[in-house]
């Protein structure tokens, strides 16, 4: 695909994945639109930290996909939209669940509206590896069936199927990627890698929940370039759900162990129990099947969880101005 011939508009641009993507089509040569939440600070999330000349070169819409109005005229002679934009925070979502829905269901729906009535050439809807909940077999393939563990699930699992029903009612050329646990520079310090690391920069102890849970870690770069390969592929993938992930688990005390140990410093890693979500919501294990992928789009991690974690702990330490005595190591 020439992507210097596309327009092209990514929602939820302001976001840890979305602006990584954002990135990525500007380099690529895409006419990228941001469209980003807006705010009275007119604060564009993510996409402040670009520099200058990559900002430059991008047409940032603000906005919120809940307004159908907004999403219409923000998909006007767009070739591609790369739909990320959502409420995401699970325990939030326990909090504000009527918020969760209405941005994650009826924003999606107005996004596939918009794609519908401007004739959009493709759409990639952004799903979650928190739709499968806990794992019934491993790896998880695209075949697993849903589950509702969350309010945040539950709305992801209504915005897949009225994407999934777009395209059987309407023909619409929508594909959904699924991610797993992505990580890397930018993440939200609320997610559980961050706030290890940020936690072991600065204190000698780290606290965390539940232990035994397992995850399946990919990289931000190896994320967005499936979310690239799903929009340059054939006409095969449409209607398609492709899960995009590392094919493996560690589990959520291994993973704080890991990075402790890439860290020259004694910390102690402690339990505590606001940070576990309710009995029934935990999702205990997740490990991806990522064949699909492999097989109509050609996508396969490049990125260790080793060489992710170092990268993360790097962008994070030289974020802080006064951390002394912490020496990273670099094998």
């Amino acid at each position: 695909m020439n992507w210097k011939n596309k327009k092209v508009i990514v929602t939820g641009a302001g976001g840890f994945i979305g602006s990584h993507l954002t990135e990525r089509l500007v380099g690529l040569g895409a006419e990228v639109s941001a469209f980003v939440r807006y705010n009275s600070r007119n604060d564009w999330g993510m996409i402040e930290l670009f520099p200058e000349e990559t900002k430059e070169k991008i047409n940032v819409i603000t906005g919120d996909i809940k307004d159908s109005d907004a999403t219409r005229w923000a998909a006007k002679n767009i070739d591609i939209i790369f739909h990320l934009a959502a409420l995401i925070p699970i325990p939030y979502s326990y909090i504000h669940p009527r918020e969760s829905i209405e941005t994650n269901v009826i924003g999606t729906l107005n996004v596939l509206m918009a794609a519908k009535e401007n004739n959009v050439e493709r759409i990639i809807h952004t799903s979650t590896s928190e739709t499968y909940g806990t794992a019934q077999y491993v790896p998880i393939d695209e075949k697993h069936p849903l589950q509702g563990q969350s309010p945040y699930a539950a709305s992801k699992i209504g915005a897949d199927k009225i994407a999934e029903s777009f395209y059987l009612s309407y023909g619409l050329p929508v594909a959904t990627i699924r991610p797993f646990n992505t990580y890397g520079p930018r993440q939200s310090a609320r997610a559980v890698i961050p706030t290890i690391i940020t936690q072991a920069l600065t204190k000698n102890e780290i606290y965390i929940g539940s232990r035994h849970p397992t995850r399946d870690l990919t990289y931000v770069s190896d994320t967005v370039e499936g979310f690239i390969k799903l929009a340059e592929a054939n006409n095969k993938v449409l209607g398609e759900v492709i899960n995009i992930g590392s094919n493996f688990e560690i589990s959520i005390g291994d993973l704080a162990e890991k990075i402790v140990s890439l860290i020259d410093k004694k910390i102690e890693i402690k339990y505590d129990e606001f940070r576990v979500r309710p009995k029934k919501s935990e999702v205990e294990r997740l490990w991806v099947d990522n064949r699909k992928a492999k097989k109509l789009i050609n996508w396969e991690p490049k990125v260790s969880l080793d060489e992710g974690l170092k990268k993360t702990i790097i962008v994070i330490l030289t974020s802080f101005d006064n951390i002394v005595f912490v020496h990273i190591f670099i094998l």
